[in-house]
């Protein structure tokens, strides 16, 4: 018989993304279009510290840093859950999707 085993909570990123992800927002080419399109700077601090909470967790086991980086992933989660998207989304395909496509039709643009 097989023992169920647990698994040991891990971040849901590598340490080494949110330091990748904080040097692309420090990066010279980011910061141009960041402000480009919203017209402020871009703040970088909460990859920075999602960083440390990462190392933290790794190297101490530290609760504090576990809760963080979780509400942190939630944050980043529910802001991206936010924007609408650009097509709407069926329900179900379209009544005549198993017929052949016309291709003789010209297509108006």
């Amino acid at each position: 018989m097989e023992q169920s085993r647990i698994l040991p909570w891990r971040p849901p990123r590598v340490c080494e993304d949110y330091w990748s992800e904080f040097r692309h927002c420090k990066s010279l080419l980011n910061k141009f279009h960041h402000y480009y399109t919203y017209g402020e700077s871009p703040s970088c601090q909460q990859w920075s510290q999602d960083y440390k909470n990462c190392k933290q967790w790794e190297s101490h086991k530290d609760l504090k840093a576990k809760e963080d980086l979780q509400q942190s992933e939630r944050t980043r989660v529910a802001e991206q859950q936010q924007f609408t998207p650009v097509w709407k989304l069926r329900k179900e395909p379209p009544k005549d999707w198993h017929l052949p496509l016309n291709q003789e039709k010209s297509q108006e643009f």
